[in-house]
């Protein structure tokens, strides 16, 4: 047996600021797909993934949150990974860019390349967004703002160390040209020539000394690596490389990379800042690195700024794991973005998860079970129907391949549709229930079943590394191994004699109605949860001198009756004794806090020396005290209440 090929994937390190929306978890779907697949097909795979833990922003948010920043770092680094588990993903390792290993190599591979001259000390003066963690010339800014973001950028002016990114221009534009399936999709190859290259490279800043957290530089007293160069090293430092040159076989193994997978956003740093770094260490570059698009809400990029942010956990709870990878691996073209919408998810789940998939499934299981007590029948009565579907079946594997090749992941998913399609098209076609009329035709009606069964188990391999859990549920209802790639070259391989299993919904269909007042009520709960526990309102900033407070006449008065206002949701209106020996007529705007039976008897204070005034036609004379606060965005109101010992009239002072 010849030893396994292998097969190194990485997707990009999540930035540790704050919880990763769905758009951050496709490129972990994405990539663990990609990875489950190569794994199908043969190849020994190595699937890195983790997190980039320093930075000016992480500094000021873990300052703002009172913790320290590596107790801020580790716990979102938790929540990603937490993330990274729920959807079903099977990376090899999950780095972090504070792990002190990382941080040594990283403080010796800046060495080297100060060492070698290719980087100098010198002074920054310019532009920077802290978001982006990028430096920019006034000229690169675009309405003053952010190139990349869109948001503000800061002046800044501070000595930095400079990496010399000319030196190696020319080497890369040539390795470009000779590896032209390097930066995919072709779209941002043009834009990274025509927009970086060819216009010329300008030097990079590589170190800060306006904050502390950061990998510090051993030669540099106050310098602390720039993110770039220490977040983009993780595809190294943690494969087994080593500055010395003493790499471990991991690293021999593995290196070069053969796909980085990136979002769109910062392909100029992995095709540009990281190819010249590489150069710079003297270690080959990595076999591609592709830019996929991004995932849109109703058009839209996600932010927190817009109110749009729409988190994996969050969809999984409403839809399921599988699901949610079958929406976002099926959704996102090869080079344009993607939309979702609450609606699109539904839709899908409804017309090719409920009706292609989950109902073929369904009905064959259900009609092997109720016609043959569950047993698989041998195949022996051939039609000319059956060639068809065993074609489809039969090329299928090799359709899909050609896809994932290309990362055309949507694409490879859609050829597996196309067999779940013929095969329901099959059952119209061979009528099973119509040959169950007949003992002489139920021959033939095991062969077409057994054949669907077929089908499907074609079909629940080629959806392991999409749908790894529906695949799983898949083989157990049809009594069948996990074959692997290699089982389906052969039409036929599904024993008979054996028996199905009971039958069970894969994906149930959604009422659209009912479920979007499902999902509406569930955001709402959620953005509830998000509120603060309890806010008051603001102290006032005028003073009011003490012969303007003394004016206000404080009295405690008792209820005598209370009863709702007829044709008001909000009015009370209360008789009061205020002590007087008159009644005194009070309403109130707070029906929605109190029923009136529970206020009657109740001490109260009352200020009463405010002008009369009319309220549905009803006269209201004084007003009664409340404390107001709010609770997770719903307002709390709870009347003054004093002891019932005070009689009525007493002066509150």
């Amino acid at each position: 047996m010849s030893e396994k090929k292998p097969y190194y994937i990485s997707t990009a390190i999540a930035y540790t600021s704050a919880k990763p929306h769905i758009g951050n978890t496709y490129e972990i779907v994405l990539a663990d797909a990609i990875a489950r697949y190569k794994r199908q097909a043969g190849f020994d795979v190595y699937f890195q993934t983790g997190t980039d833990e320093h930075g000016q922003k992480i500094q000021e948010k873990a300052e703002a949150a009172g913790i320290s920043p590596q107790e801020y770092v580790d716990n979102v680094a938790g929540e990603i990974k937490r993330i990274w588990d729920l959807m079903n993903t099977t990376y090899d390792r999950f780095v972090r860019t504070t792990d002190p290993e990382h941080k040594t190599k990283v403080q010796k591979i800046f060495e080297r390349m100060y060492e070698k001259g290719d980087i100098y000390k010198g002074k920054y003066v310019g532009k920077y967004c802290t978001p982006c963690e990028s430096f920019w010339t006034e000229s690169q800014l675009v309405d003053g703002k952010c190139p990349d973001c869109g948001r503000e950028c800061k002046d800044a002016e501070e000595e930095a160390y400079f990496f010399k990114m000319s030196k190696y221009a020319d080497q890369l534009m040539k390795h470009i040209e000779e590896h032209p399936g390097f930066i995919q999709p072709e779209s941002r190859k043009n834009e990274m020539i025509n927009n970086f290259l060819k216009p010329g490279l300008q030097d990079l800043c590589v170190s800060r000394s306006s904050f502390t957290w950061g990998v510090p530089l051993t030669f540099a007293p106050g310098h602390v690596s720039y993110v770039w160069l220490d977040a983009l090293s993780n595809y190294i430092t943690f494969c087994g490389y080593d500055p010395d040159g003493n790499h471990d076989e991991h690293y021999k193994k593995f290196w070069p990379a053969d796909l980085h997978l990136i979002g769109k956003d910062i392909v100029r740093f992995h095709t540009i800042y990281w190819p010249i770094f590489l150069m710079s260490m003297g270690e080959p570059l990595p076999k591609q690195v592709f830019g996929h698009p991004w995932l849109l809400v109703k058009g839209d990029k996600m932010s927190k700024s817009k109110g749009n942010m729409i988190y994996a956990d969050d969809l999984v709870e409403l839809f399921g794991v599988d699901a949610v990878r079958y929406f976002v691996l099926h959704e996102m073209p090869f080079a344009s973005d993607g939309i979702m919408t609450y609606e699109l998810i539904i839709e899908r789940i409804n017309s090719e998860l409920a009706n292609i998939l989950g109902n073929l499934v369904n009905r064959t299981v259900a009609m092997n079970n109720k016609y043959f007590g569950g047993e698989i029948q041998v195949p022996n009565t051939p039609d000319a129907l059956d060639e068809e579907l065993k074609a489809v079946a039969l090329a299928m594997p090799g359709k899909v391949e050609a896809k994932m090749n290309e990362l055309k992941v949507a694409d490879a998913i859609d050829e597996i549709f196309v067999l779940l399609r013929r095969a329901n098209k099959y059952i119209d076609e061979t009528m099973p229930w119509a040959l169950a009329k007949s003992e002489e035709t139920k021959p033939r009606l095991g062969t077409v079943l057994y054949n669907l069964l077929e089908a499907i188990r074609f079909a629940a391999i080629a959806l392991k590394p999409f749908l790894p859990d529906t695949s799983d549920r898949i083989l157990a209802q049809i009594n069948a191994e996990n074959g692997g790639l290699e089982s389906l070259t052969s039409f036929g391989v599904l024993p008979s004699g054996t028996s199905v299993g009971a039958g069970e919904i894969l994906f149930a269909r959604l009422d659209p109605v009912k479920k979007m007042e499902e999902i509406e009520a569930f955001n709402a709960a959620k953005a509830k949860e998000k509120l603060p526990p309890i806010e008051i309102e603001p102290y006032a900033e005028e003073n009011v001198d003490f012969d303007t407070f003394c004016k206000s006449d404080f009295r405690a008065v008792k209820v005598k009756d209370c009863k709702n206002v007829k044709k008001s949701d909000k009015l009370l209106q209360f008789t009061l004794d205020d002590g007087t020996g008159t009644d005194r007529q009070i309403l109130s705007g707070i029906a929605k806090f109190y029923k009136p039976e529970d206020l009657i008897g109740k001490t109260l204070v009352a200020i009463t020396n405010l002008p009369p005034r009319k309220m549905m036609g009803r006269e209201s004379c004084g007003m009664l005290l409340s404390a107001v606060h709010t609770e997770k965005g719903e307002e709390k109101l709870n009347l003054i209440m004093i002891s019932d010992a005070i009689p009525a009239g007493a002066k509150l002072c």
